[in-house]
């Protein structure tokens, strides 16, 4: 594992920046405030970045690279033309963190789970005039996370939107466990 590279630092914050808001700070901070406090760091290994301890990954440097397959949380990965895709392994770590969010009703978790984007008639609450071309983290209405993705229209324009109108694109949920689990913990490229 490595640390990330300038570039790799400023798109992984852009991205993240897009969901977390002002708390991205939060995922860096120190986890107390003695002289040699715990914080978390981010790491790469075959393209795939990881959010994991300090302490963990400097005990991670002594296990050889083609050994070593996994430590942390997986955010996602980077492509091979230098932009960063997040996982549904980063929904916890979003969650926690999530400045605007959008809870579905009963009758739109199942058809989000299947890889469906958010229509209108969907949504059962949404936060406060959040922009279009934001990140949000897709809640139940029993606040359990189920994915995230981008908001279609801002708040303002989806109260006036048709029900069929599409109001979040989906990026990532949890289905994806199931529907790739071949291929999301895969260690090749």
């Amino acid at each position: 594992m490595r640390p990330l590279t300038e570039a790799e630092t400023q798109t992984l914050f852009a991205k993240l920046a897009n969901y977390t808001g002002n708390s991205l700070k939060n995922l860096i901070a120190p986890l107390d405030n003695s002289p040699k406090g715990d914080r978390y760091v981010f790491r790469i290994q075959n393209s795939r970045c990881y959010y994991v301890r300090l302490s963990l990954a400097n005990l991670a440097v002594s296990v050889s690279r083609d050994k070593l397959l996994s430590l942390g949380t997986c955010l996602g990965k980077f492509t091979k033309t230098g932009k960063f895709r997040l996982h549904i392994t980063a929904l916890p770590i979003l969650a926690d963190n999530a400045r605007y969010k959008l809870w579905v009703k009963a009758n739109g978790e199942m058809p989000f789970l299947y890889g469906s984007h958010v229509v209108k008639a969907q949504v059962g609450r949404w936060s406060e005039d959040c922009p279009e071309h934001q990140g949000v983290v897709v809640y139940s209405m029993n606040d359990t996370p189920l994915g995230f993705g981008v908001t279609a229209r801002s708040t303002q324009e989806a109260r006036r939107l048709d029900p069929t109108g599409i109001t979040c694109f989906r990026q990532a949920d949890c289905g994806e466990y199931l529907r790739d689990e071949d291929s999301l913990f895969a260690t090749t490229n």
